[in-house]
Order: structure tokens, then C-alpha cells, then sequence
């Protein structure tokens, strides 16, 4: 536990434990970072966004509708669903490219495990026996991007649901109040 403290104050050695990581695991890896750092960055702006300007876009949805005189015709009918497909819009905005990337990351871990395996099959066909010293490195770069791709998925599986469900209430909320007259 001291030398993980230690890695984290020193920013050179976290460095040097990321490099040596992804050696173990091979190139896979940088692609399931890469997948990881997009997909954190896509959640904290939707997240930034519902802070800071979801609210605003659905009460002026709403005070455009109160506005109105006419409720019940035809053309106020398109308006409404205008109004509402504009919220859906900005509120649904980069959510399926965190659900893509949710879903991918296994899909990544899965390539990784096979490049690993692949390693694994040359070694011992270049020496023609089973060393498990020789098919250590293959094994690792098989069973570390599987458990990356995982980790990078689940981080971000609690985070899509959550989004999401806040998305259908943002929308529900200018339905329910842009009522029909």
C-alpha cells in the first residue's frame, strides 16, 4: 500500500508503472485507454451539461409554449412537439457514443486476449515446448486488455444508466408541462 501512496505523490513513477502496464499488456491497451479517456470525457460533459444549461433550455421550452394563445390546434400541436424534440435533443446529445463505448471496451479486451493468445501459440511454436516461462509475456498481454476492457466498461455502465434515466425525466417534465388546451 506504501509503494502505491508513493506512486501517486510522485507523478515520474506513476509514469513509469503506466509504461510498464501497458508493456505487459500490449498495444491493445493504448486503444482501450484512449476508448476510456473519450468515453470519461463525453460523461462529465453531459454531466456539465444537465448542471449548467439543461434546465434552462426546458423552462424556456416551456415559457415559449405559455406564451401562446392557441393550444389545441393543429399547428400548435407541431409547435409542441418541436419544442419537445429540441430537449430531447440536447438532452439525449453524445449518449450513444458512451453506450458505443461502454459496449466496445470488452470488444477491445476480447482483441487483446486473442493477440495475446496468438503470442502465446508463436512461442511455443519456436520452441517447440511448453515453457511457461517463455509464454508468460503472451499470457500476460491475453488476460491484462480482458480485464481492462471490463474495468473501462463497468466504470462507465452505472454512469450511462444514470444519464439516461435523467435524460427521460428532463423530457417528461417539459411533456407533462406543455399542456394541451
Amino acid at each position: 500500500m506504501g509503494d502505491f501512496l508513493i506512486k501517486l505523490v510522485r507523478p515520474d513513477l506513476a509514469f513509469s508503472s503506466l509504461r510498464d502496464f501497458i508493456e505487459l499488456g500490449g498495444d491493445v491497451l493504448l486503444a482501450i485507454m484512449l476508448a476510456t479517456f473519450i468515453m470519461w470525457a463525453l460523461i462529465i460533459e453531459r454531466y456539465w451539461h444537465f448542471a449548467t444549461s439543461q434546465k434552462g433550455l426546458s423552462k424556456n421550452a416551456i415559457n415559449h409554449w405559455n406564451e401562446r394563445s392557441d393550444h389545441s390546434s393543429w399547428y400548435a400541436r407541431r409547435i409542441r412537439e418541436k419544442l419537445i424534440s429540441e430537449v430531447k435533443q440536447s438532452s439525449e446529445r453524445g449518449l450513444l457514443y458512451i453506450k458505443t463505448l461502454v459496449a466496445a471496451a470488452p470488444l477491445f479486451g476480447l482483441l487483446g486476449t486473442v493477440t495475446g493468445m496468438v503470442e502465446v501459440f508463436d512461442v511455443m511454436a519456436i520452441t517447440g515446448s511448453s515453457n511457461a516461462r517463455a509464454m508468460a509475456a503472451g499470457i500476460s498481454k491475453a488476460t491484462l486488455p480482458t480485464m481492462s476492457g471490463m474495468v473501462a466498461s463497468l466504470s462507465g455502465l452505472f454512469f450511462i444508466a444514470q444519464l439516461e434515466s435523467r435524460s427521460k425525466r428532463e423530457i417528461s417534465y417539459v411533456e407533462d408541462n406543455l399542456s394541451l388546451s
